[in-house]
């Protein structure tokens, strides 16, 4: 899955952008069931789309878009029928901004294995960005529904992400809250599922998931401690506020959440 460097997701009031949605072609569960293809059964054509393939997703990690857009077009020279390249091609052309050639790609991938993990995820993630929300959901729930689907976890935080950007908090914390005891010490999950309950007027609960990130300085930034000072605000606790909000302008000075906590904006 392809990470970017901030925790948390980009779905709701205050947060920052998608922290792992994405997942690169050949992490997760690709649900064929034909016999397991070793390396002897393996063509010349089948190692060097594999190799173009992985050269692909490097340069994708870079986001060197067109490169690897590139490798992924010498990947289907020569295996056509690779779904997983046209997984990646989806993800490649989603990056750059050409979403009727990512949905196209995604379509393909879907077409060649109808139970690839990865190409559901990162297609319902795709939709959700394009607020298509019902139809991504419906690619998450046939990803979790894969026997034995190894990223659950993930998608459960995309999936309840999507909920809560089409204002459905109650399915996007029964989402978070079933990713959170699959992975409780994920800073990404905590943060979000404090922002819903945040959302949701829950307050004490929203302060316990975001305080644990808050504890440690290497799972906490920024937007966690903005979080945990418009908690404290909306509870009524200046002492909570004043501690939260300095450490937030000692170690983030020219942050848009100090500048905001700076202004007095809690609410905007």
């Amino acid at each position: 899955m392809h990470r970017a460097a901030a925790w948390v997701l980009g779905a709701l009031a205050g947060i920052g952008l998608l922290a792992g949605c994405e997942t690169p072609p050949g992490q997760g569960l690709q649900g064929n069931t034909q016999e397991i293809r070793t390396a002897s059964d393996q063509t010349d054509n089948d190692r060097r789309a594999r190799l173009r393939l992985e050269l692909a997703s490097a340069y994708f990690g870079r986001q060197q878009y067109e490169v690897a857009l590139d490798e992924v077009k010498q990947a289907l020279n020569a295996r056509p029928d690779l779904g997983e390249a046209y997984n990646l091609r989806g993800l490649i052309y989603a990056a750059m901004g050409e979403n009727r050639l990512a949905d196209e790609s995604f379509q393909r991938a879907l077409q060649l294995n109808a139970r690839d993990g990865d190409a559901k995820h990162n297609y319902g993630w795709f939709l959700c960005q394009q607020r298509l929300f019902a139809d991504a959901q419906r690619q998450f729930d046939a990803a979790l529904a894969l026997p034995q689907y190894r990223d659950m976890v993930r998608t459960l935080l995309a999936q309840g992400v999507c909920h809560a950007r089409a204002g459905q908090l109650d399915a996007a914390e029964r989402a978070l809250v079933r990713s959170y005891e699959l992975d409780p010490g994920n800073p990404t999950i905590a943060v979000n599922l404090s922002e819903v309950l945040y959302l949701r007027g829950e307050y004490e609960r929203a302060r316990f998931y975001v305080r644990r990130v808050n504890l440690r300085q290497e799972t906490s930034n920024a937007q966690s401690l903005w979080l945990a000072v418009r908690i404290e605000h909306r509870m009524g606790n200046r002492g909570g506020v004043e501690e939260w909000g300095r450490q937030l302008r000692a170690r983030f000075p020219q942050a848009p959440q100090t500048l905001a906590f700076e202004r007095g904006q809690f609410d905007d």
